[in-house]
């Protein structure tokens, strides 16, 4: 006996006489593992049946005989009389069941069952009703009367088993029941006047007929011969009979041939022996039957309760096992499905019952282990698969199955699943076997099942709901992506799973909750995969769909971690199974990509609005070009754009940003400062480009003769081919683009700045930024473009003062100055002119850049100057007198720079003067002199091989006191006799070119 039904005493039963009808409700999703029977016997017919086979088994387990009480006399009787049972004035012969011990006890004298309460079944709710009912209300008294009640048999057809029983036992006295074919006696000793009706009659007979047909030819203990001619007469006497009433007295012919024929059959044994019947021990007629019986223990009037007797009643139920063959195995296997069978069918509200079948689940367990009988491994496969077949069919889908409500019942369905699988597995299959029981875990195997089927369902339905939303609110601004809903319900799904669902999983799966996240990763990392195959370029849709999943991600992760803290590897198997979205890095690379977008159109507007610039400083009131403020404009709307995006990484992804304008606003200097491909305004340019290439060395001729024949002074050798000669306006005109070019860059370097300031407040107010990153200069800035500015400024700066000078200015200064008499032909044009384009400058130049234009203008001019008087060609001659002019013509020069303190700082010119200062003495020292320091200079120079031959030092440009080739240019350019003899004996130097 389980350990649900051990130990139970009969408690007084205080039930309805009265056989109430219960409608059971019938659940297609359940079919009966034990099969269909043929012919098609109803639940009436079988329960009939068992009632009968029932009182048999009881009546005939006692010594006594068994003596028949009419329906008046027993209603006559009072329930004392009943009740004493060894009473000394009752007449034992007269009871009803004097004979049956079991039959006798009275349920009054009986307490509730400990074990049902300690197992947590409730008490009927009958029974509570019937404890404050009427004293008289009918009500069983009796064990026997308690199953009559129960199995809904009445009064009427219960005294007629009984009479029938009774003559069955006056004709054929000692025989055993197990020695009788029931059905075949009952046929004989129940005639048509028993019956109130002739369609009553009918009805019995077919059945007893029927129940024949199943136990003896369609359902036999042993396998029908086809050749036996009894079967064969047999069959064609209850087809016969089935399709009209037959004669069922002693010595009628057909009821001879039925019972000889039934009985031939019914004695077949596997041992040849004869002493038992086998008619109804055939499977599954039998299995049916007890089922039939183990279904009384339910109270008729309240289906989900246990009857408090029921210990004594399947005591009772137990006899009929040597009619039906069946044994405490097949009871404990089929008392399982009778309490599972009874939970789904009374609409599963009853988790006792549910309960109550696990438990009884455990003793199947163990006899599955000891139990190899093939029939009984038969029954059981099928029994567990259906039990199985049911549960999974809602634990596959558990989310759609439990909620709140019934939430109590998951855990005891799942424990039932769980063992259901685990005899299946593990007592019945043959691989299983085979393989090492540490190999396989079928309770963990089983949930993680589970938990996987139920997440991809819930899944697919938080899909179809999300785009159902979707669709819904495609008509309003800015809709949500799907993906993006589908994120958050996952989510959601996520920690419900873990709240509710893992906690009961738990207990057969130490990673449910893990396995449950890793399931949903996998799903909408599918999806994501294909959203992210699709994407073209940046959206805010597509920025929306990853931030979710990436928020997801790492909400899922979070609680695998959580879950798997106490596993053996720490939880690694199940986040091996969760492969990162990187949802960050496609982002990245969709930000990157934008940025490499945006940076190509703008080296394209570059391009073209360069080819289209005048670079006219009227443009505007500072003087620079309007590309520059539309190309600072584009790089601060693109600058807006980004940090507008989104994103989680705006700190991050700002280098590549940044890097890409850096690169743009470059390349707009770099050609700002070159040119560009339009002619008009094309201009390359450097100091070298304008000084003009110095003329051959020549000697003097004498004064007296320069002068005297007043010849046509020589023209100076022209400056380097590559440079154009501009005049006029178009001097002007390319001096003012120049400085248009010039404020350009200034423009820009100091809108830099500002641009640098206004990313650290971009940085201040990104939700992504802390305070490392805005601390952090590192790809915050400009790297190239400040120093290119500098450096365009600078060399502009340069081009635009030797331009002035040594090209614009060229006729006052290379051509003019110093040409024949130095007397005649002073500095004062140049210096006219060139405070002219200082003016000019002055107006056009901003001021944070005008001083070092001016400062360059200087320098040009000072070069200049030395270059007349060192390199200026045979057209220029100079005497020791001459000195003064020449200074005081430098000092006038120096004077316009200052311009009375105005100008450019005193210390600045001195500086920028030092090597003409440097220079100048040496106009005013003697011939000798300069050819001994000449000589002096060389030797050391060139060392002793210079004492033979001195060599022509060559022309260093870097004009120096001490430097050879400067004192020989001081040389060449002395009107003196003795000058001009050291040149020609000393290098043979032409007076003219």
């Amino acid at each position: 006996m389980p350990p649900l039904f051990r130990d139970r005493i009969l408690s007084e039963s205080k039930r309805d006489m009265r056989p109430t009808p219960s409608f059971r409700s019938t659940n297609s999703d359940l079919p009966s593992p034990f099969g269909d029977l043929d012919p098609n016997l109803s639940d009436s017919e079988l329960r009939e049946t068992a009632y009968d086979i029932f009182v048999a088994a009881c009546r005939t387990s006692g010594g006594k005989p068994l003596t028949y009480i009419s329906q008046s006399e027993r209603s006559d009787r009072s329930p004392s009389s009943i009740l004493s049972v060894n009473s000394p004035t009752s007449n034992s012969a007269n009871s009803p069941s004097s004979n049956s011990p079991g039959l006798q006890r009275s349920l009054t004298l009986t307490a509730a069952s400990k074990v049902k309460k300690a197992f947590g079944l409730k008490s009927s709710s009958s029974s509570k009703k019937n404890e404050i009912s009427s004293p008289k209300t009918k009500r069983p008294v009796t064990v026997a009367e308690l199953m009559r009640t129960q199995m809904r048999v009445s009064e009427t057809v219960d005294s007629r088993v009984r009479r029938a029983l009774l003559r069955i036992a006056a004709g054929q006295l000692g025989r055993r029941l197990e020695s009788m074919v029931l059905p075949l006696e009952l046929l004989q000793q129940l005639k048509f006047s028993d019956f109130t009706d002739q369609e009553e009659y009918n009805a019995w007979q077919k059945r007893n007929l029927k129940v024949l047909e199943a136990g003896l030819l369609l359902h036999p203990h042993l396998p029908l011969n086809k050749s036996d001619t009894a079967a064969q007469r047999l069959r064609q006497i209850i087809h016969g009979a089935l399709e009209r009433s037959m004669e069922t007295g002693r010595n009628n012919e057909s009821m001879q041939i039925l019972r000889s024929s039934a009985l031939s059959l019914a004695c077949r044994s596997s041992d040849g022996s004869t002493e038992f019947c086998h008619w109804a021990d055939g499977f599954p007629l039998n299995i049916r039957l007890y089922e039939k019986l183990l279904e009384a223990c339910f109270d008729v009037n309240d289906e989900t309760s246990i009857i408090e007797e029921v210990d004594e009643l399947i005591e009772l139920i137990k006899k009929t096992w040597v009619i039906l063959g069946l044994n405490q195995v097949h009871h404990n296997l089929c008392l399982t499905w009778v309490l599972f069978q009874q939970f789904v069918t009374t609409g599963q509200v009853d988790n006792d019952l549910l309960y109550a079948a696990d438990n009884q689940l455990a003793e199947v367990a163990k006899d599955a282990k000891t139990t190899k009988d093939p029939l009984y491994s038969k029954i059981l496969s099928s029994t567990l698969s259906s039990i199985l077949g049911w549960a999974e069919k809602r634990l596959l889908a558990y989310h759609d199955t439990f909620g709140s409500a019934n939430i109590e019942s998951m855990q005891s369905i799942v424990s039932l699943g769980v063992s259901a699988a685990r005899i299946l597995v593990e007592d019945i299959s043959h691989e299983y076997r085979r393989k090492r029981k540490g190999e396989v875990d079928v309770a963990r195997n089983r949930i993680d099942t589970y938990i996987r089927s139920s997440l991809r369902t819930a899944f697919a339905q938080r899909m179809e709901k999300a785009d159902s939303s979707r669709r819904a609110s495609k008509n309003q601004p800015n809709p949500v992506p799907v993906l993006a809903i589908l994120a958050k319900d996952v989510a959601e799904l996520a920690s419900s799973e873990k709240a509710v669902y893992s906690p009961i999983l738990k207990g057969w799966h130490p990673l449910a909750a893990g396995v449950a996240v890793a399931t949903l990763h996998a799903c909408y990392g599918n999806e994501l995969k294909q959203f992210i195959s699709n994407i073209i370029e940046l959206t805010p849709d597509a920025v929306q769909v990853l931030r979710e999943a990436d928020k997801l991600e790492k909400d899922l992760v979070q609680i695998a971690v959580e879950d798997s803290v106490d596993s053996d590897d720490g939880g690694k198997a199940i986040i091996r199974e969760m492969p990162p979205y990187e949802a960050e890095t496609v982002i990245a690379d969709l930000v990157k990509a934008w940025i490499k977008t945006r940076v190509d159109r703008l080296k394209e507007w570059v391009d073209r609005n360069l080819q289209q610039e005048v670079w006219n400083p009227k443009a505007n009131d500072e003087g620079f070009a309007p590309s520059a403020v539309e190309a600072l404009r584009l790089i601060d709307e693109t600058l807006d754009a980004f940090f507008l995006l989104p994103i989680p990484m705006h700190p991050a992804l700002l280098p590549d940003l940044m890097a890409g304008l850096d690169r743009c606003l470059q390349y707009y200097i770099t050609k700002s400062k070159s040119g560009c491909a339009n002619t008009n305004s094309f201009f390359e340019g450097t100091r070298s480009t304008y000084v003009p290439t110095m003329p051959a060395l020549t000697r003097c001729s004498t004064v007296s003769k320069l002068w005297k024949k007043k010849e046509k002074p020589q023209t100076p050798q022209r400056r380097n081919s590559q440079v154009a000669t501009m005049e006029g306006d178009n001097n002007f005109s390319g001096i003012s683009q120049l400085c248009a070019r010039i404020n350009t860059l200034q423009r820009m370097r100091s809108e830099i700045e500002v641009l640098e300031k206004r990313i650290i407040t971009h940085l201040k107010n990104s939700e992504s930024a802390n305070v490392e990153d805005i601390s952090n200069a590192l790809g915050k800035k400009f790297e190239l473009a400040p120093p290119a500015c500098l450096e365009g400024i600078q060399q502009l700066c340069e081009a635009v003062a030797y331009k002035i000078v040594f090209q614009d200015l060229s006729n006052v200064l290379w051509d003019g100055l110093y040409i024949g008499d130095p007397s005649s032909s002073r500095i004062d044009p140049f210096i006219h002119d060139l405070e002219r384009n200082l003016l000019t400058i002055s107006d056009t130049v901003h001021e944070r850049v005008r001083p070092r234009l001016i400062a360059d203008i200087m320098k040009a001019s000072f070069d200049g100057f030395l270059l007349v008087l060192l390199g200026g060609g045979p057209s220029r001659a100079f005497s020791q007198n001459d000195s003064r002019i020449i200074e005081d013509d430098f000092n006038s020069l120096k004077d316009l720079f200052w311009a009375n303190g105005d100008g450019l700082p005193a210390d600045l010119i001195e500086k920028f003067s030092t090597t003409v200062r440097s220079v100048l003495p040496l106009f005013r020292t003697d011939t000798e002199s300069l050819i001994d320091r000449f000589r002096r200079m060389t030797l050391e120079m060139y060392g002793s091989s210079a004492k033979s031959r001195i060599p022509l030092p060559p022309t260093s440009g870097q004009w120096n006191p001490t430097e050879p080739n400067t004192l020989l240019r001081i040389i060449c350019h002395r009107n003196d006799e003795s000058a001009s003899k050291f040149l020609k004996k000393t290098y043979n130097l032409p007076k003219k070119l």
